[in-house]
Protein backbone atom coordinates (compact mmCIF):
# COMPACT_ATOMS: atom_id res chain seq x y z
CA UNK A 1 0.00 0.00 0.00
CA UNK A 2 1.25 3.43 -0.99
CA UNK A 3 -0.77 6.00 0.49
CA UNK A 4 -0.63 9.57 -0.18
CA UNK A 5 -3.34 12.14 0.66
CA UNK A 6 -4.34 12.68 -2.88
CA UNK A 7 -4.81 9.33 -3.65
CA UNK A 8 -4.55 6.27 -1.08
CA UNK A 9 -3.67 3.03 -2.06
CA UNK A 10 -1.14 2.16 -5.51
CA UNK A 11 -2.40 1.91 -8.74
CA UNK A 12 -2.23 -1.67 -8.69
CA UNK A 13 -4.40 -2.02 -5.30
CA UNK A 14 -6.68 -0.04 -6.98
CA UNK A 15 -7.17 -1.53 -10.28
CA UNK A 16 -7.35 -5.08 -8.57
CA UNK A 17 -10.35 -3.33 -6.71
CA UNK A 18 -12.08 -2.54 -9.47
CA UNK A 19 -11.47 -6.28 -10.72
CA UNK A 20 -12.86 -7.88 -8.01
CA UNK A 21 -15.29 -5.76 -7.10
CA UNK A 22 -14.17 -4.17 -3.71
CA UNK A 23 -13.18 -0.91 -4.22
CA UNK A 24 -15.95 0.40 -1.39
CA UNK A 25 -14.84 -2.10 1.20
CA UNK A 26 -11.18 -0.39 0.53
CA UNK A 27 -12.72 2.99 0.55
CA UNK A 28 -13.97 2.49 4.32
CA UNK A 29 -10.81 0.63 4.96
CA UNK A 30 -8.66 3.91 3.78
CA UNK A 31 -10.81 6.60 5.23
CA UNK A 32 -11.06 4.77 8.74
CA UNK A 33 -7.86 2.75 8.99
CA UNK A 34 -5.03 4.63 7.06
CA UNK A 35 -3.16 7.04 9.41
CA UNK A 36 -0.69 9.50 8.33
CA UNK A 37 0.72 9.68 11.71
CA UNK A 38 1.02 7.23 14.77
CA UNK A 39 -1.69 7.38 17.01
CA UNK A 40 -1.41 7.51 20.18
CA UNK A 41 -2.70 3.93 20.38
CA UNK A 42 -0.06 3.23 17.70
CA UNK A 43 2.54 4.51 19.66
CA UNK A 44 1.57 2.57 22.85
CA UNK A 45 1.45 -0.64 20.81
CA UNK A 46 4.91 0.36 19.27
CA UNK A 47 6.08 0.73 22.65
CA UNK A 48 5.29 -2.66 23.99
CA UNK A 49 6.44 -4.83 21.08
CA UNK A 50 9.61 -6.74 21.10
CA UNK A 51 9.87 -8.01 17.48
CA UNK A 52 9.14 -6.15 14.43
CA UNK A 53 9.69 -7.24 10.83
CA UNK A 54 11.13 -5.22 8.38
CA UNK A 55 10.98 -4.88 4.50
CA UNK A 56 13.86 -2.87 2.29
CA UNK A 57 14.51 -2.47 -1.58
CA UNK A 58 17.08 -1.63 -3.30
CA UNK A 59 17.32 1.38 -6.39
CA UNK A 60 16.02 -1.26 -8.68
CA UNK A 61 13.27 -2.40 -6.37
CA UNK A 62 15.19 -6.07 -5.59
CA UNK A 63 13.06 -6.64 -1.65
CA UNK A 64 14.49 -7.88 0.68
CA UNK A 65 12.95 -8.37 4.59
CA UNK A 66 14.59 -9.21 8.16
CA UNK A 67 13.90 -9.60 11.41
CA UNK A 68 14.94 -7.20 14.40
CA UNK A 69 14.17 -7.97 18.10
CA UNK A 70 15.14 -6.24 21.62
CA UNK A 71 13.64 -4.93 25.17
CA UNK A 72 9.83 -3.52 24.89
CA UNK A 73 10.70 0.03 23.41
CA UNK A 74 13.45 -1.20 21.04
CA UNK A 75 12.12 0.68 18.25
CA UNK A 76 11.77 4.17 19.71
CA UNK A 77 8.79 6.25 19.08
CA UNK A 78 10.30 9.88 18.47
CA UNK A 79 6.98 11.76 17.83
CA UNK A 80 3.58 10.65 16.00
CA UNK A 81 5.91 10.97 12.53
CA UNK A 82 8.99 9.43 13.67
CA UNK A 83 10.53 6.21 14.91
CA UNK A 84 14.18 4.84 15.04
CA UNK A 85 15.96 1.67 16.06
CA UNK A 86 19.05 0.91 17.00
CA UNK A 87 21.51 -1.50 14.11
CA UNK A 88 24.33 -3.12 15.26
CA UNK A 89 27.36 -5.12 13.79
CA UNK A 90 25.99 -8.28 12.47
CA UNK A 91 27.06 -10.82 9.64
CA UNK A 92 28.80 -7.90 7.95
CA UNK A 93 26.58 -7.89 5.06
CA UNK A 94 24.26 -4.53 5.85
CA UNK A 95 21.14 -5.97 3.53
CA UNK A 96 19.04 -3.44 4.89
CA UNK A 97 21.01 -0.99 5.80
CA UNK A 98 23.18 -0.69 2.52
CA UNK A 99 19.19 -1.09 0.48
CA UNK A 100 18.32 2.22 2.98
CA UNK A 101 21.29 4.12 0.94
CA UNK A 102 19.93 3.51 -2.12
CA UNK A 103 15.93 3.42 -2.09
CA UNK A 104 14.70 5.22 1.41
CA UNK A 105 11.30 3.30 1.37
CA UNK A 106 11.01 1.04 4.61
CA UNK A 107 8.02 -1.25 5.64
CA UNK A 108 7.77 -2.21 9.43
CA UNK A 109 5.32 -4.81 10.44
CA UNK A 110 5.22 -5.33 14.53
CA UNK A 111 2.34 -7.93 15.67
CA UNK A 112 1.53 -8.69 19.03
CA UNK A 113 1.50 -12.88 18.95
CA UNK A 114 0.63 -13.22 22.79
CA UNK A 115 -1.91 -10.41 24.51
CA UNK A 116 -4.36 -9.02 21.47
CA UNK A 117 -3.17 -10.46 18.74
CA UNK A 118 -3.11 -7.77 16.09
CA UNK A 119 -0.53 -6.17 13.95
CA UNK A 120 0.27 -2.56 12.88
CA UNK A 121 2.04 -2.05 9.39
CA UNK A 122 3.89 1.26 9.35
CA UNK A 123 5.48 2.65 6.00
CA UNK A 124 7.99 5.24 5.60
CA UNK A 125 11.34 7.02 4.43
CA UNK A 126 14.12 6.17 6.40
CA UNK A 127 17.82 7.01 6.70
CA UNK A 128 20.99 6.18 8.72
CA UNK A 129 22.17 8.56 11.53
CA UNK A 130 24.71 8.16 13.32
CA UNK A 131 24.77 6.83 17.36
CA UNK A 132 26.25 9.95 18.58
CA UNK A 133 24.81 11.76 16.25
CA UNK A 134 21.38 10.59 17.20
CA UNK A 135 21.55 10.71 21.00
CA UNK A 136 23.08 14.74 20.68
CA UNK A 137 19.18 15.17 19.13
CA UNK A 138 17.06 12.43 20.99
CA UNK A 139 18.99 12.31 24.50
CA UNK A 140 15.96 9.88 25.82
CA UNK A 141 17.21 6.73 23.46
CA UNK A 142 17.53 3.64 25.28
CA UNK A 143 20.78 2.87 26.26
CA UNK A 144 21.94 -1.12 25.62
CA UNK A 145 19.25 -2.65 24.09
CA UNK A 146 21.65 -5.18 23.14
CA UNK A 147 23.56 -5.34 26.41
CA UNK A 148 27.26 -4.53 26.04
CA UNK A 149 27.17 -3.87 22.58
CA UNK A 150 26.56 -0.39 21.24
CA UNK A 151 24.72 0.73 18.01
CA UNK A 152 26.97 1.09 14.98
CA UNK A 153 23.98 3.31 13.66
CA UNK A 154 20.35 4.36 14.11
CA UNK A 155 17.71 4.04 11.43
CA UNK A 156 15.30 7.14 11.51
CA UNK A 157 12.38 6.85 10.42
CA UNK A 158 9.78 9.21 9.08
CA UNK A 159 6.29 7.72 8.64
CA UNK A 160 3.85 8.12 5.93
CA UNK A 161 1.39 5.95 6.94
CA UNK A 162 0.49 3.49 9.30
CA UNK A 163 -2.33 0.90 9.35
CA UNK A 164 -3.81 -2.43 11.35
CA UNK A 165 -3.21 -5.68 10.46
CA UNK A 166 -6.53 -7.95 11.54
CA UNK A 167 -6.63 -10.61 14.17
CA UNK A 168 -8.22 -13.23 12.21
CA UNK A 169 -4.92 -15.61 11.11
CA UNK A 170 -2.37 -14.60 13.90
CA UNK A 171 -1.54 -17.33 15.96
CA UNK A 172 -1.35 -17.03 19.48
CA UNK A 173 2.40 -17.97 21.16
CA UNK A 174 3.48 -18.37 24.30
CA UNK A 175 6.83 -16.64 25.97
CA UNK A 176 8.93 -19.53 26.99
CA UNK A 177 12.61 -20.12 27.76
CA UNK A 178 14.74 -20.53 25.06
CA UNK A 179 15.40 -24.50 24.72
CA UNK A 180 19.11 -25.50 24.29
CA UNK A 181 20.01 -27.10 20.57
CA UNK A 182 19.84 -30.34 19.74
CA UNK A 183 23.04 -32.03 19.81
CA UNK A 184 23.04 -32.80 15.86
CA UNK A 185 21.53 -29.31 15.14
CA UNK A 186 23.96 -27.67 12.74
CA UNK A 187 25.76 -23.96 13.37
CA UNK A 188 24.20 -20.92 11.71
CA UNK A 189 26.66 -20.22 9.40
CA UNK A 190 25.90 -24.12 8.08
CA UNK A 191 22.69 -24.92 8.86
CA UNK A 192 21.17 -23.91 5.00
CA UNK A 193 24.51 -24.84 2.98
CA UNK A 194 24.45 -27.84 0.85
CA UNK A 195 25.88 -31.03 2.25
CA UNK A 196 28.57 -31.97 0.21
CA UNK A 197 30.20 -28.46 0.70
CA UNK A 198 30.17 -28.87 4.60
CA UNK A 199 32.44 -32.34 4.06
CA UNK A 200 35.74 -33.12 3.78
CA UNK A 201 37.62 -34.83 0.36
CA UNK A 202 37.42 -38.43 1.75
CA UNK A 203 40.91 -39.40 0.56
CA UNK A 204 42.24 -35.77 1.67
CA UNK A 205 44.35 -33.65 -0.51
CA UNK A 206 45.99 -35.19 -4.11
CA UNK A 207 49.22 -36.23 -3.41
CA UNK A 208 51.79 -35.45 -6.70
CA UNK A 209 54.66 -37.92 -7.20
CA UNK A 210 58.00 -36.03 -7.47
Amino acid sequence: MNHTHESPGSVGERRLQHVLGTADQAATFYDRQVQPRLTPQMADFIGRQTMAFLSTSDAGGACDVTFRAGPPGFVTVLDDGTLTYPEYRGNGVLASAGNITENPHIGLLFVDFTHDHIGLHVNGAARLRRDEEQRRAYPHLPVETAPGRRPEFWVHITVEEAYVHCSKHIPHLEPAPRPRPGAHRPKDADYFVPLAELQPAPYGPRQHSP
